[in-house]
């Protein structure tokens, strides 16, 4: 599993941090920075919930 992120559509705005703060972390620059691209598969339950509550729908998993 891999995580996307469309950079075009993201606003930075740290709920997928908030749900998932082993793979996404928002830095003090205010931009959104993917810590592990290829997250373990435990992470997918956390993973889908951030992608479903991304405001921007601008994260996706491919797999």
């Amino acid at each position: 599993m891999k995580v996307v992120v469309d950079f075009d559509l993201c606003e930075s705005n740290a709920v997928c941090m908030g749900i998932a703060p082993e793979v996404f972390e928002v830095r003090e620059d205010d931009f959104l920075y993917i810590l592990d691209e290829n997250p373990p598969e435990s992470l997918r339950p956390k993973l889908e919930e951030a992608v479903r509550s991304c405001p921007k729908a601008a994260i996706a998993l491919q797999e």
